[in-house]
């Protein structure tokens, strides 16, 4: 399996789940086979561009959606290493960026001194942006959970279980969870928010 193949499996593979599609569904509208669409998902097909065109055209998304490695899996960015830029009156960081529609949910979380909490998986290709506002934690996936400081930002997957553990007292994080907009007319069902209640 050559390396362009296995990204490609893994996005449309991600793509698809995201949207709530099973294969016969992106089959039809994309108007390719089923086979087709399963062989290239696991990453044994050799697809034509025209291929990657119609599938890309059937998951709403750009073909370099496709063929772009994903980023990487967790960023970090330490307070202490950042570059602020002034703009006459006013300074700025810049934490982070990604691109996609969805549901962007912000969220100030005051993690209690000496807690540990797990939370489940988000719904798949779920992103969380984490700064801190003060204390120390350890956040992340659960087997790549980092140590954080006063400053520090993180971006890490949110469809893993992860955790928040206060290491310093009472800490205050500024969560921002953005998860990927479901297609509608797909068959998936609404998104629970992720640290609140109700659904959409």
């Amino acid at each position: 399996m050559s390396s362009g193949n296995r990204v490609v499996a893994r996005n449309m593979r991600l793509l698809r789940e995201q949207r709530g599609m099973s294969l016969a569904e992106l089959a039809r509208q994309a108007g390719l086979a089923k086979q087709t669409l399963s062989t290239i998902e696991q990453g044994s097909g050799n697809p034509t561009v025209d291929t990657l065109f119609s599938i890309a055209s059937a998951l709403g998304v750009p073909v370099t959606r496709l063929v772009a490695e994903r980023e990487q899996v967790m960023v970090v960015q330490r307070g202490d290493e950042v570059v602020w830029h002034d703009h006459g009156g006013y300074e700025s960081r810049s934490l982070d960026h990604v691109y996609g529609s969805g549901v962007i949910e912000n969220y100030l979380l005051r993690i209690a001194p000496g807690s540990s909490q797990t939370s489940l998986p988000h719904p798949v290709g779920t992103l969380e942006h984490l700064y801190v506002i003060s204390g120390r934690v350890r956040v992340g996936p659960v087997d790549l959970a980092t140590e954080l400081s006063a400053g520090d930002f993180v971006r890490y997957p949110g469809d893993r279980p992860h955790v928040y553990e206060s290491l310093d007292g009472e800490c205050l994080v500024h969560l921002v969870v953005s998860v990927p907009r479901v297609q509608p007319g797909t068959g998936a069902t609404g998104v629970a928010r992720t640290h609140g209640n109700g659904v959409r």
